[in-house]
C-alpha cells in the first residue's frame, strides 16, 4: 500500500486508461475506477483476488499473488502505505516507497504467470489511492482519541501487537474494510508472518459478515530463516547478521513441544527467552563498533484463534508462538558501513511459528 502520484482525471480521458507500461495490467487510482473495472466482472461470474500491500514488494508478496493467480480469475494488489496503521512516533515518513521497482516486479511476474498453465488468472489492476481517496472525510490522525470513522476489533486487536502499538490493528481493520468494500474480491490473500493480523482480518470478515474468504499463505523467509518483510530494508548488514534472533528463539520453542513434549508456559517460553538472552549478552561483549543491540518487546504463547495467552497447551489445538524484537540503531558506525534504508533508525521485526495439534 504505497503513496504514489496520481494522475488527473483530464489526463487520463486524453490518454486512456493508465496502465503499467508492456502490460495490460491497469493501474487504478479512484474507488470510482474500481468500480468501473469491477462491475463487469462481477456480471460474467469472473472471480477477484486481492492482495492488499503497503508496496515495496518482495517474494512474501509475490508467493501470495502467485496463488491469487491459481484460484481466481483476476488479480487485483492495492499499493497503498495506510498512515492510520502507524503511531505518531512511528516510521511513517521514512518507510520506503518503491513504485517504479514494484511495478516492474509486478510486470515481470505477470509475464510468469501468463507462461505457467496451472493458473486460472493474472494481474488485472493495480489499485494505488492516494489518502484523500481513501479517507474522503479527511485523515482522521494517528493518536489513540482521534474522531472518524475506524473499525475496531476486540479483544484481539488489543493484546500482543495491539498492546504494543494502540492504533496499529484499528488502523488496518479499518483500511482492510474499505478496500474488501472497493474492490469486492470473492477472496483476500495475506501471509502468515503476521499472524495476530490475519487473526483480526478473520474474525473482521466473520464478525461483518463479509462475503469473501480470507487466504493466508505460508512465511516466506531467506536462506537463514529471516521472515522476509518490506521494513528488512532498514536494518544494513550488521544488524541483519543478528536479525535472525526472533526467528531462533521461537524455533527453540517450537523444539521443546514437538521434541521434548512439553506443553507447559513455563517450559516452552523459557526456551524462546534463553536463546535471546544468551543472544544478547554475546553481542554486549562485543566493542560498541562491532555489536548489535536489541530489545525484547514479547515472546508469547497463544491460543489459535483468540490470540490470548495460554498456560498450557491443549495438543487437540496446537498454539501460536509470537514475538517482537526492537533492533536498535547501530552504535558507533564504521565509515563506509552500510546502516540500512533511511540511515537504520530503530526496526521492529516480528515473527511467529505454529505449534500444530498433536
Amino acid at each position: 500500500m504505497a503513496t504514489c502520484r496520481s494522475s488527473s482525471p483530464s489526463s487520463s480521458r486524453l490518454s486512456g486508461p493508465e496502465k503499467i507500461p508492456s502490460t495490460s495490467i491497469r493501474v487504478l487510482r479512484t474507488v470510482e475506477s474500481v468500480r468501473r473495472w469491477r462491475r463487469p466482472h462481477l456480471f460474467d461470474h469472473r472471480s477477484v483476488g486481492l492482495v492488499p500491500t503497503m508496496g515495496a514488494l518482495h517474494e512474501g508478496h509475490i508467493s501470495l499473488i502467485r496463488a491469487a493467480a491459481r484460484e481466481n480469475h483476476l488479480v487485483v494488489v492495492s499499493v497503498y502505505v495506510n498512515p492510520a496503521q502507524f503511531g505518531v512516533a512511528e516510521d511513517l515518513a521514512s518507510y520506503p516507497v518503491t513504485w517504479d521497482a514494484d511495478t516492474a516486479i509486478l510486470a515481470k511476474l505477470d509475464r510468469e504467470l501468463a507462461d505457467d498453465g496451472a493458473n486460472l488468472g493474472r494481474i488485472s489492476a493495480v489499485f494505488a489511492p492516494t489518502t484523500a481517496e481513501i479517507y474522503p472525510a479527511g485523515f482522521p490522525g494517528q493518536e489513540v482519541d482521534s474522531k472518524g470513522s475506524f473499525v475496531t476489533i476486540t479483544p484481539v486487536g488489543e493484546v500482543l501487537e495491539g498492546a504494543s502499538r494502540p492504533t496499529f490493528f484499528r488502523g488496518v481493520a479499518t483500511v482492510c474494510m474499505k478496500l474488501f468494500n472497493i474492490v469486492q474480491p470473492e477472496r483476500v490473500y495475506f501471509g502468515q508472518k503476521d499472524v495476530q493480523q490475519t487473526v483480526v482480518i478473520r474474525s473482521m470478515v466473520r464478525d461483518f459478515m463479509l462475503p469473501t474468504e480470507v487466504v493466508v499463505g505460508p512465511t516466506t523467509r531467506a536462506a537463514d530463516g529471516l521472515a522476509l518483510s518490506s521494513r528488512n530494508v532498514y536494518l544494513g548488514e550488521r544488524r541483519r547478521a543478528v536479525a535472525t534472533v526472533l526467528h531462533k528463539a521461537l524455533g527453540a520453542a517450537e523444539a521443546a513441544y514437538l521434541e521434548q513434549g512439553a506443553t507447559d508456559r513455563e517450559m516452552i517460553l523459557g526456551a524462546a527467552q534463553k536463546v535471546a538472552t544468551d543472544m544478547l549478552n554475546k553481542q554486549m561483549t562485543l566493542a560498541p563498533e562491532k555489536r548489535v543491540r536489541f530489545e525484547v518487546d514479547y515472546i508469547s504463547l497463544a491460543d489459535p484463534t483468540t490470540m490470548e495467552e495460554l498456560s498450557v497447551v491443549d495438543p487437540a489445538s496446537g498454539g501460536i508462538l509470537s514475538g517482537a524484537v526492537r533492533m536498535l540503531p547501530v552504535e558507533a558506525p564504521q565509515e563506509g558501513e552500510d546502516l540500512g534504508h533511511s540511515g537504520g533508525p530503530a526496526v521492529r521485526l516480528i515473527d511467529n511459528i505454529i505449534l500444530p495439534p498433536k
